[in-house]
């Protein structure tokens, strides 16, 4: 499993527009072949800022970087430099690969 996430620091000004930009996009992601779930997580405000984070959760770091080169990702991605400026600096990517997992049974 491979989680790969993006954290975007968003003014309270601009949260409204940022979480209607997600919440209405198409994603493709569920067209690619490895892919298992996906979750836009906001954080508390603080200081006048909103932490959000992209989750998502691939089979593997292989399908993982198939969807970054995919034609997917580029017409996910394709409005990315017009949306900027609803987040603070650039996204801060991190990713990860499990090395434990432990599901309610």
């Amino acid at each position: 499993m491979f989680i790969a996430m993006n954290r975007f620091t968003v003014t309270a000004d601009n949260a409204e527009a940022f979480e209607a930009l997600w919440l209405g996009r198409e994603s493709h992601l569920t067209e690619m072949e490895g892919f298992v779930e996906f979750h836009m997580l906001k954080g508390p405000e603080i200081k006048g800022n909103i932490l959000y984070a992209s989750h998502t959760v691939w089979a593997s770091e292989e399908v993982f970087l198939a969807w970054t080169r995919s034609e997917q990702f580029r017409a996910a991605h394709s409005g990315a430099r017009d949306t900027a400026k609803l987040y603070e600096g650039a996204p801060a990517f991190e990713g990860f690969r499990a090395i434990q997992h432990i599901a309610a049974s």
